[in-house]
């Protein structure tokens, strides 16, 4: 430690010129103030040596063998760690492996339903479709049979007097047993009028067919004429040719037999 006075010779206890009286004297004034208060470099230490060797390397030795059989129980206990921590990640490797197929088997099906609802979304969709045009068919066939009804009613209220008339009739005539019959009569009579004409139109196309055909075989059997006309005036043709040529020939001959 410092001093106030100077000294020649110092040890880690202080200064050896001195008395230890005045050493003392000096150690309690140096004590009051800290101006001049120096610690030495190591000052408390012992120093080395074999025994503190010895002893820092026992230190050292034993901090080890503590470190090392730390280290041995923590690996021995991260070891039992890591074989949990296996026997987990088999258990959820094993668990993913299920989880994915069972995931892979939902997708399938997935894309089955897609694919099926697909179809029955085109389907539905050509027969939502047909459904329209019928609807629209159906709204056209409520026009038409609502245009009928008002229709039907104005004919209905015009041909009233009639009706009335038939009731009239078929109280004072005694043909008819009621209004029915007398209507059905009388669809019976146009239908057979209808027949009728039919029947006629038919008889009549019938007659011009026939008309036709005779038409067609009169124009053959002319056209037959016409040709047996012309072979016969070709063969009458022929047979003067033939008679004018055999008189020719008669003649020479009958005027060799004379020159002989």
């Amino acid at each position: 430690m410092p001093r106030r006075k100077p000294t020649f010779k110092t040890d880690v206890i202080g200064d050896l010129d001195l008395s230890p009286e005045q050493a003392i004297e000096d150690y309690k004034v140096s004590k009051q103030q800290d101006q001049y208060f120096v610690k030495p470099p190591n000052w408390d230490s012992a120093g080395e040596s074999i025994e503190m060797l010895y002893i820092t390397n026992l230190r050292e030795y034993d901090a080890m063998k503590k470190l090392q059989a730390q280290l041995l129980s923590d690996a021995k206990r991260q070891s039992a760690l890591n074989v949990q921590r296996i026997r987990k990640m088999y258990k959820m490797q094993e668990k993913l492996r299920k989880r994915f197929v069972e995931v892979n088997g939902f997708i399938k099906d997935c894309a089955d339903k897609k694919r099926s609802s697909d179809k029955c979304i085109r389907e539905e969709s050509v027969l939502h479709e047909e459904v329209i045009k019928e609807i629209d068919e159906f709204k056209t066939s409520i026009s038409a049979l609502k245009s009928f009804r008002i229709d039907l009613k104005a004919t209905t209220a015009k041909f009233q007097p009639y009706e009335r008339v038939l009731d009239d009739v078929v109280k004072v005539s005694d043909i008819f047993i009621s209004t029915k019959d007398c209507i059905d009569r009388c669809d019976a009579l146009v239908l057979a009028q209808v027949e009728i004409n039919a029947m006629g139109a038919q008889k009549l196309k019938e007659i011009e067919e026939m008309r036709q055909r005779m038409v067609q075989l009169t124009s053959e059997a002319a056209l037959t004429v016409l040709g047996l006309k012309n072979d016969l005036a070709r063969l009458e043709r022929s047979y003067v040719h033939s008679r004018a040529t055999c008189l020719k020939w008669e003649k020479i001959l009958s005027a060799c037999k004379d020159a002989t």
